[in-house]
């Protein structure tokens, strides 16, 4: 593959991009048309990279009817996509800002935490009281880093959903109504087994605690509803911040960052991504796998990824069959 120097002309470039995405299972007619579209406006002009002038011309641009303000999101959409995975090969690229697009039609991008985010959450539960408040969601974080479970699923898990001799915590009655298994590293077995005795300190020998893993000061179930005001308190203390066009760091995040990194880890490990994205589906409990591919659109590092291993399956050398 032609991959994205500065010797290959900007339709060349577009044309590698849609084969690397084709090539992962994406349609793409309606981009496909739009990206060409904007090709053939760029050569007209003798252009041969994406700058920002010539992205809000096009993006604004119609000859017969007045412009939507949903076609300029769809067009802007359309080349920004291209142009975070074209400036990971041609750091000359420029990628629209988001706030090109009409503040109606921003989507909001998934945050992806890094390991010393992860820390820093969990150094910040520190705040909370009582401690077994602060141990409770120290946990808590820590399980949806390892497992990528909802949060609305760790908070109906309950303590008969854990078998820590197989190291298998089972999801009843998901979001979709469906349930699987999920296995949990031995490093993660020893620190919920070790969170289980804490907190049947805690009950002692109360009769009205309630059956799910994770309780409130009250001994009660922790409210899915009520889990975002206590993690944003969390977030402020660990002084993590986001860039423009990102939401604020939310709980779900955590789920976002173990698919992520997931798929980022089996890349570098050369492993077929594609043969294990419907394991991942049924890990993260995806009724279409179309969401978990979903990970590959938003995030540039993993599309990178993907377009460098077709530039290495392209170069590897044809062997002939054995006889």
């Amino acid at each position: 593959m032609a991959g994205g120097t500065v010797m290959n002309t900007l339709r060349e470039n577009v044309t590698d991009y849609l084969a690397t995405r084709r090539a992962l299972g994406f349609k793409l007619e309606g981009l496909s048309k739009l990206l060409l579209s904007f090709v053939a406006f760029c050569e007209q002009r003798g252009a041969t990279r994406v700058n920002h002038d010539l992205v809000i011309q096009w993006a604004t641009t119609q000859m017969k009817v007045p412009v939507s303000e949903a076609l300029v999101a769809r067009r802007l959409d359309a080349v920004r996509i291209f142009a975070r995975y074209q400036h990971a090969l041609d750091p000359a690229t420029q990628i629209p800002a988001e706030e090109l697009r009409p503040r109606r039609y921003r989507p909001k991008q998934p945050n992806v935490l890094n390991q010393n985010d992860i820390c820093a959450l969990l150094a910040a539960t520190s705040i909370l009281e009582p401690a077994f408040k602060a141990l409770t969601w120290r946990i808590l974080i820590g399980l949806l880093t390892a497992t990528g479970l909802r949060p609305g699923e760790a908070c109906r898990l309950a303590v008969s959903d854990i078998n820590l001799a197989s190291g298998m915590i089972q999801i009843l009655e998901t979001k979709f109504g469906k349930s699987r298994l999920v296995f949990i590293h031995p490093s993660t077995v020893t620190v919920i087994a070790d969170y289980l005795q804490a907190r049947q300190a805690w009950v002692g020998a109360s009769t009205h605690a309630s059956s799910t893993v994770f309780l409130n000061a009250r001994r009660g179930p922790l409210c899915p509803d009520r889990l975002n005001g206590t993690f944003r308190e969390i977030v402020t203390a660990a002084g993590l911040t986001t860039a423009p066009g990102h939401r604020p760091v939310r709980l779900h995040d955590l789920r976002h960052t173990f698919a992520v990194t997931t798929m980022i880890d089996w890349y570098r490990e050369g492993q077929d991504v594609q043969a294990r994205l419907p394991l991942l589906s049924t890990w993260l409990g995806h009724v279409d796998p179309a969401s978990t591919y979903w990970y590959l659109h938003a995030v540039p590092e993993l599309l990178a990824l993907a377009a460098d291993r077709l530039d290495n399956d392209a170069e590897a050398p044809v062997t002939e069959p054995a006889p």
